[in-house]
């Protein structure tokens, strides 16, 4: 039976107010995995920089080192990497935890930094990889400079010339296929991000920069 409201009270207004719930919370199921550490990836663990300003939040961050470079993992304080040995291995094992599980803020970044940290660990090891591939007539790239600058030819009057970040490799194993590769994920996908921007993939006739494996639905050109 729905309680009795003053007259002229919207209903529901008492419903909005309910804020219970009967689903508990959890703790993140990604970010209680562990990431593996080989033994030739080293962790450094930095403290955060001190600061007089009482509202500010420093944060600290983990150096992940590895063969094929260094890179960055930017650490709230609330967060903690511990690393264990693994028995009869060589390699270590890395869990994150955070201060307390029932803020939402710190549950999001939980997984969020395990994530990031499996894929630098990656990057420090085996390396990260992208293939762009460039579909149209008379579409086709070049690399010059000795790999500082990708020429592309998508169709314009006038070639694009693209300075390739550093950290990046730019190979050009067929005129229409680009590959990029180097140990930071993030820096690899946001060029392929700026060469794809020159010519989107486009739904008539299925021209443009494909990245990876990205496809796009035809429509049928509508005739009068």
């Amino acid at each position: 039976m729905l309680p009795l409201f003053r007259h002229g009270a919207p209903r529901h207004a008492a419903a909005a107010c309910r804020t219970f719930t009967s689903t508990a919370q959890r703790p993140s199921k990604i970010g209680m995995l562990p990431v593996i550490i080989p033994a030739e990836v080293e962790l450094t663990r930095l403290p955060p920089p001190k600061s007089t300003n009482p509202r500010d939040r420093p944060i600290g961050s983990m150096i992940v080192k590895g063969p094929l470079g260094t890179l960055t993992l930017p650490l709230p304080p609330y967060l903690t990497i511990s690393t264990e040995p693994i028995p009869a291995t060589t390699s270590t094992r890395a869990t994150i935890s955070v201060a307390d599980a029932t803020i939402r803020e710190q549950r999001e970044m939980w997984g969020t930094t395990r994530s990031v940290l499996q894929n630098l660990v990656l990057g420090v090891t085996e390396g990260h990889s992208v293939i762009l591939r460039l579909v149209g007539v008379g579409y086709r790239a070049t690399v010059e400079k000795g790999g500082t600058i990708l020429n592309l030819k998508v169709g314009f009057s006038h070639p694009v010339e693209l300075p390739v970040p550093e950290g990046v490799k730019c190979q050009v194993p067929m005129p229409t296929r680009i590959l990029l590769e180097g140990c930071d994920k993030i820096k690899i996908k946001d060029f392929a991000a700026v060469v794809r921007e020159w010519r989107k993939p486009e739904p008539y006739k299925g021209k443009g920069i494909f990245v990876g494996d990205e496809t796009i639905k035809l429509k049928v050109k509508k005739v009068k």
